[in-house]
């Protein structure tokens, strides 16, 4: 056998033994993730991460506003999501090791309290507690996958309108305090059991809003100058939010560096991307 063809069989060897070790390796991640993505791992202590599926589900919304269509099927991916908005108390404890600013309303009366959904919180804020867990803020689609299911539901707990038993929200008009459920302004973030999702997550709408990480642009269509890569999308409504913006479909365009709002909190995703 010639050197150069015993050159070209050891070269086939090695790459084939590369890429059985790179198959290898991508195994082991994938078990490793999906090990640590499950419900009883809890990176933030009392908020565990819940596991939702992958597989195709409906996103957007043909009924709702012009900013939500089209409706169409897109193919989810797995990930992992805070059972509950993130607290005051865990954020206190990010505030601690961090030496990172406060939330706006910490000390507050009623907002601070250990148990509600922290608010007064940027974009940049809520980014940073979620990388400082190991995690990231969800996307759009990764919000509305949790909070429909999929088949498109109108809310977590199936198609029922929105009630005092489900969601904590606002009089009409927009935006308004309304404590016909309870309460004047955020609730306990393990409130309202009867709205949890299929995968038992809870709050996603109602009692505040919750950054994503995408900009906000329409759907179809181009972007406009003037918004391209200057929104960030808050969803799911709040405790002052009238019952048309307490839904898994409405979109919020917001400044994402404006942090006195007493309405907008957040929870963190972990997936393999």
């Amino acid at each position: 056998m010639s050197a150069s063809h015993r050159n070209g069989c050891f070269s086939l060897i090695a790459r084939v033994k590369i890429a059985s070790i790179s198959k290898m390796f991508s195994a082991v991640a994938a078990l490793i993730w999906v090990a640590s993505a499950t419900a009883g791992g809890e990176t933030i202590p009392g908020n565990p991460l819940i596991d939702i599926t992958a597989g195709p589900f409906v996103f957007g919304s043909d009924a709702g506003k012009e900013n939500e269509r089209p409706q169409r099927i897109v193919e989810g991916k797995a990930f992992a999501m805070n059972e509950i908005e993130i607290t005051n108390a865990q954020y206190q404890r990010f505030v601690d090791a961090t030496g990172h600013r406060a939330p706006f309303y910490s000390g507050h009366p009623s907002l601070g309290l250990p148990d509600r959904p922290v608010v007064g919180v940027s974009f940049s804020d809520a980014e940073a507690f979620c990388a400082y867990h190991g995690l990231r803020l969800p996307s759009e689609q990764e919000y509305e996958r949790a909070a429909r299911g999929m088949g498109g539901a109108l809310f977590p707990w199936g198609n029922l309108p929105v009630d005092a038993m489900r969601a904590n929200g606002g009089g009409s008009p927009c935006c308004r305090a309304d404590n016909s459920d309870g309460y004047d302004m955020t609730a306990p973030a393990r409130s309202f059991p009867k709205g949890a999702s299929k995968e038992h997550l809870l709050n996603l709408v109602g009692n505040v809003w919750e950054w994503t990480r995408d900009f906000y642009a329409p759907y179809s269509g181009g972007t406009s100058p003037d918004i391209a890569g200057k929104y960030r999308v808050l969803r799911g409504g709040a405790w002052n939010s009238d019952p048309s913006r307490l839904s898994t479909t409405y979109r919020l365009a917001y400044d994402p560096d404006f942090r006195f709002a007493a309405t907008g909190g957040f929870r963190c995703v972990r997936s393999q991307d």
